[in-house]
């Protein structure tokens, strides 16, 4: 029984090391050199190849090396019924709720103002606050989390989601309530899985939905957003300007137009950056519990996409 490693363009040697320190015993084999793809019953991947896994005639489950899934979700030639797992980790959360916290504070406390005033040396004191309420757009565990730090800084937040919920401290709408909950809000943070029914959501029609001078915040996943629409939002007035740390094409390619927007502050998808140490120990007990017939820890519900 072999672990195969599958992720493109990252360093496989910590990970290895994290497995082994672990699990002397247990036989890796990191993509692209695999030998023995049958003796592969587990992987453990991050944007793989799509296809690639019907190489593996005996595999009985798939580990995301993050949160996310969506990477192996897209790939359609993967049976049905084969187990997918996530990373869970309270770092994660911590990290993400801290970049989300920072781009909050950022705006309210008009940051990029004053930076272009330096430059300028311009002395302004005036309208120094941006009155904001925060609409967190997916209130899962992560998103659950953004919420209750932003409520802890006494900003007033408003959450959304597929579903209702109950004994929250804060305003909560649910299914085709968004026409309500954008009209309260003029700080949007996308927090939802990527699945086919939310792939493209943040779109022009979306955001004409919006208070004008909407401010986004974007730490879910690229495919959320429909760059051209941003673009075109920003012309019209309806967001006032972005923080993006996730885009359609990672790296952000050096021609894209959001580098020359000063509206739009960009990061390169670190947020949140999954830690192996943290990671590892999950990826191996699901290993051992394949070896027993257990069930697994933290699998997605396939349907729901997370």
């Amino acid at each position: 029984m072999s672990l195969a490693i599958i992720s493109p363009g990252r360093d496989a040697s910590v990970w290895v090391e994290n497995f082994k320190k672990l699990d002397p015993s247990i036989d890796i084999q990191v993509y692209p050199d695999i030998s023995s793809p049958e003796k592969v019953e587990v992987v453990t991947l991050w944007n793989h190849p799509s296809g690639i896994l019907s190489d593996f005639p005996n595999l009985k489950l798939i580990c995301s090396m993050g949160a996310g899934v969506d990477h192996i979700l897209t790939d359609e030639s993967i049976p049905s019924d084969i187990p997918i797992t996530r990373i869970i980790d309270d770092k994660l959360t911590i990290s993400m709720t801290n970049y989300v916290v920072m781009a909050v504070l950022n705006h309210h406390r008009q940051i990029k103002r004053y930076q272009a005033d330096q430059l300028r040396r311009i002395w302004d004191m005036s309208n120094p606050e941006i009155p904001v309420t925060v609409g967190v757009l997916g209130v899962g565990e992560l998103g659950g989390d953004i919420a209750d730090k932003l409520l802890n800084l006494r900003f007033e937040v408003i959450g959304i989601g597929n579903s209702p919920k109950e004994n929250l401290d804060y305003e909560y709408y649910f299914g085709d309530q968004i026409h309500k909950f954008l009209s309260k809000i003029n700080i949007l943070v996308c927090m939802l899985p990527l699945t086919p029914e939310t792939e493209g959501i943040l779109n022009l029609e979306f955001f004409r939905k919006c208070q004008k001078g909407t401010y986004l915040i974007n730490v879910a996943r690229g495919k959320h957003l429909i760059e051209e629409d941003l673009l075109t939002a920003l012309d019209e007035g309806y967001i006032s300007g972005a923080m993006l740390d996730v885009f359609q094409k990672e790296p952000l390619p050096v021609e894209h137009p959001f580098w020359n927007r000063n509206e739009i502050t960009i990061t390169p998808h670190i947020a949140s950056v999954t830690n192996p140490g943290a990671a590892a120990p999950q990826i191996i007990e699901n290993y051992h519990r394949v070896q027993k017939s257990q069930p697994f820890i933290n699998q997605i519900n396939r349907k729901r996409g997370y």
